[in-house]
């Protein structure tokens, strides 16, 4: 992979060389030189760091880690969610000291290339955070899913997914208002000027909202960023702090009219639904699965049957497969998706030299890569490549 990676590296087509969508257009040498480094890194650990997921899982289980902490989690109390709890503490803590260290390399990477500003104490703080929030939300899955499995040994991944309905709605609409405050500040945007020109696209929009959002994001990035998010009366229009110190007025607008645009289109339902639809294929897939290995390798896994809460990283690892192998699907999806809001951006903002600026500096900020190797891009790549964005407003701009 790190060979396909590096022989394939970004090559602008000779017939964009010279056009807006041409990297030694609007990036330095310098920046050019550390885009390319930085992109290679970055895509070989996501290579890396997906295997090294899938080996841990199994090592847990073929070592007897998973049964030993079952062990001793049954051992503290009789009650089952105490139990539960005390195994997911244990097999949660684990894996992260075990990857603390990959982690932490991460994050130092993308500060030596100036990506993060975060200091190592408030990195540590949102891991913590991360921690609470993922045990949480694991501890729920862990006792109604190994709940479900003992009641119905062959059709829990049926009504496992059946519960996904209201659980992926419910989180959807507090993620604004409970999970993301976690990790940063949120307060009303000081630009009155601004809010008001943003606050007349959402009119158009139908999005309801009478506030838009200011989050402190330049303590811990350069990178840029706006979004829109949450469903009904919990919608937020939110804009990033550097976003707003290094884009000019109508490229923020172009952005906000951008992320309006998924709203309008009903991207966020588009993508509940399918989330719902994988989800289920992805269930009934992990229970055969999950039956299958048991039955056949029940012995070298340490497991007896499903119902064990020992098979939890079992679960884990089929479904991260899973995930991996769907990621090129969604990826298109999401990548199309995207597609139609830059449409609907120009069109509202009617400024396609708006757009073309806030690509280049988005570009820029995040050290990007602006034609990345194919097999990134599926993997990836949940946004066109800057390439083919900027390429698309430029043709249509020279028409």
């Amino acid at each position: 992979m790190y060979s396909y990676i590096v022989s394939n590296s970004s090559i602008i087509p000779q017939a964009l060389q010279g056009t807006a969508a041409d990297p030694v257009m609007f990036m330095s040498g310098r920046e050019l030189y550390l885009s390319e480094e930085y992109s290679k890194i970055r895509n070989f650990l996501f290579f890396i760091a997906t295997p090294l997921e899938w080996l841990l899982y199994f090592l847990i289980l073929v070592m007897g880690v998973s049964r030993y902490f079952e062990k001793v989690a049954t051992a503290q109390s009789k009650w089952r969610l105490v139990q539960n709890a005390g195994y997911l503490f244990f097999l949660s803590g684990f894996l992260y000291i075990i990857l603390l260290p990959f982690n932490y390399y991460r994050y130092s990477l993308s500060k030596s290339y100036g990506i993060s500003t975060q200091t190592l104490s408030s990195w540590l703080r949102d891991g913590l955070v991360d921690f609470a929030v993922s045990f949480v939300t694991m501890f729920i899955i862990i006792t109604v899913l190994y709940w479900l499995i003992r009641k119905s040994a062959k059709r829990w991944w049926l009504y496992a997914w059946l519960l996904t309905i209201p659980m992926t709605l419910f989180a959807t609409f507090i993620q604004p208002v409970v999970i993301a405050p976690l990790y940063n500040d949120f307060y009303p945007l000081q630009n009155k000027e601004l809010e008001t020109k943003i606050l007349e696209f959402a009119g158009q929009a139908h999005i309801p909202a009478t506030h838009v959002y200011e989050v402190n994001m330049a303590e811990k990035t350069n990178a840029l960023n706006a979004y829109v998010t949450g469903i009904g009366s919990n919608a937020r229009i939110v804009l990033w702090d550097t976003t707003l110190n290094r884009l000019l007025e109508d490229e923020v607008l172009f952005i906000m009219a951008h992320e309006m645009g998924h709203y309008v289109e009903k991207h966020i339902y588009w993508g509940i639904a399918s989330y719902l639809a994988l989800a289920l294929v992805g269930f009934w897939l992990t229970a055969k699965a999950m039956s299958w290995l048991i039955a056949r390798y029940g012995r070298l896994l340490h497991i007896d049957k499903v119902s064990d809460v020992r098979s939890f990283p079992l679960f884990l690892l089929i479904l991260s497969m899973l995930l991996f192998l769907s990621s090129p699907l969604s990826n298109y999806v999401s990548r199309y998706q995207e597609i139609r809001a830059d449409d609907y951006a120009i069109a509202l903002t009617k400024d396609k030299q708006a757009a073309v600026s806030a690509f280049q500096k988005l570009t820029i900020a995040g050290l990007s890569e602006v034609n990345p190797p194919t097999l990134v891009k599926w993997f990836r790549y949940t946004h066109p490549t800057m390439l083919e964005r900027i390429q698309k407003v430029d043709e249509e701009e020279s028409k």
